[in-house]
C-alpha cells in the first residue's frame, strides 16, 4: 500500500469507522492529483464534480464578484480535510465559489457519480455520507456564527486553531480577507496575541 492509499485509509476509518472491506471497494474510485500553486480544484459557474481529501497543501474557497473583481475569502482547507464545494457537489448544480490551491498541493479524490454508488450499495459508506454532510453544515454555520458573535481576535485564534500554521504559509491579506478586515488590523492583532503570550 503507498503512502496516499495509507493516509486515505486512515483518514476514512477515523472520519467514519469504515472497515478495511469497506475502504478496499472504494480504492478503485480515488484518483490521486497534483495541483499547482494557483491552479484550480474547481471553478466559479462550474459544477463541483468531485470531493478530495487534501493530502498535502492548502486550499482557499473564495467568491470573486463579477461586477468589481473583488475576492471574498470564505474557508481554507489543508491536510486531512476534505475539500470540495458541497453544495454544488450534492445538488450538481453550478458553484458560486473557486477552490485555488494556494502551494503546491496533492488531492486524493473521488467523483460524485462514484461516490452515490458507493452510498447505495453499502451502508457503512452511507453514514459516511451522512457525516460528510453533518461536517460541511457544521463548517457552515460556524463560519455564521463567528461573524455574528466572535470579535475579529477570537476569529483569529480559532483559524489557527483549525490551521495551526497558516500564517507562515500563505500571505497575509489572504488571512485579512478571511476575517474580514484590513492587514494593519490583523497586524495589531497578531502584535497584542504575541505581547500576551510573552506576559
Amino acid at each position: 500500500m503507498n503512502e496516499k492509499d495509507e493516509i486515505l485509509s486512515t483518514y476514512l476509518r477515523n472520519f467514519a469507522g469504515l472497515t478495511e472491506l469497506d475502504i478496499a471497494e472504494s480504492r478503485p474510485f480515488w484518483k490521486p492529483r497534483k495541483i499547482a500553486k494557483g491552479d484550480f480544484f474547481n471553478m466559479q459557474s462550474m459544477v463541483c464534480n468531485d470531493l478530495g481529501l487534501v493530502v498535502k497543501g492548502i486550499f482557499r474557497i473564495y467568491y470573486s464578484d463579477p461586477e468589481t473583481g473583488e475576492e471574498k475569502n470564505l474557508f481554507f482547507f489543508s491536510e486531512n480535510q476534505f475539500v470540495v464545494s458541497f453544495r454544488s457537489f450534492i445538488s450538481q448544480n453550478p458553484c458560486w465559489y473557486f477552490i485555488e490551491a494556494m502551494e503546491h498541493s496533492e488531492v486524493i479524490f473521488i467523483s460524485y457519480k462514484d461516490l452515490n454508488g458507493l452510498y447505495e450499495r453499502n451502508l457503512n459508506w452511507g453514514k459516511f455520507g451522512r457525516l460528510l454532510a453533518e461536517t460541511f453544515f457544521a463548517y457552515a454555520q460556524s463560519r455564521t456564527e463567528e461573524f455574528l458573535f466572535f470579535s475579529h481576535e477570537k476569529r483569529f485564534l480559532r483559524l489557527m486553531e483549525e490551521h495551526p500554521n497558516i500564517v507562515e504559509r500563505i500571505p497575509a491579506y489572504h488571512i485579512s480577507s478571511f476575517l474580514g478586515i484590513t492587514n494593519p488590523s490583523l497586524s495589531r492583532i497578531r502584535k497584542r496575541l504575541k505581547e500576551s503570550q510573552a506576559h
